[in-house]
């Protein structure tokens, strides 16, 4: 049987050309809290920083290892209202917010070519 899989979203970086997150926008506050404050200089709390920095790397690549392995897939997306639907995943923007389908049966009909919003899935799954 296949595992639900949660979708993650990451806030926005500072910038459109940024390679990482301002730990001081009001938006990486509230959406990446760290278990431990950055502002901490003893080296315990480093060292347990670099723990959980790593641990969120471990979780961003698995997360876009898996939207390469959905691609070209059936894939069933279970969505608010009880809504279930099966698409052919195709891609996902550059901040995981649409994914384009192909072939979405929905309770409706089948679209040709659709995007799904990201906030409207609650789980998706796929046979590997």
């Amino acid at each position: 049987m296949a595992t639900p899989v949660p979708v993650l979203r990451l806030p926005k970086g500072p910038d459109p050309n940024s390679r990482g997150f301002d730990p001081k926008s009001s938006r990486f506050i509230a959406l990446c809290r760290t278990s431990i404050p950055t502002s901490a200089a003893s080296e315990a709390d480093n060292e347990q920083l670099q723990k959980e920095q790593h641990a969120r790397s471990v979780l961003r690549e698995t997360f876009l290892r898996c939207l390469l392995s959905m691609t070209n897939k059936k894939v069933q997306f279970n969505m608010y209202e009880r809504v279930k639907v099966e698409a052919t995943f195709g891609a996902s923007d550059i901040d995981v917010l649409n994914f384009q389908v192909s072939d979405l049966h929905t309770p409706l009909g089948v679209q040709k070519e659709a995007l799904i919003r990201c906030q409207d899935v609650i789980s998706l799954t796929f046979d590997t």
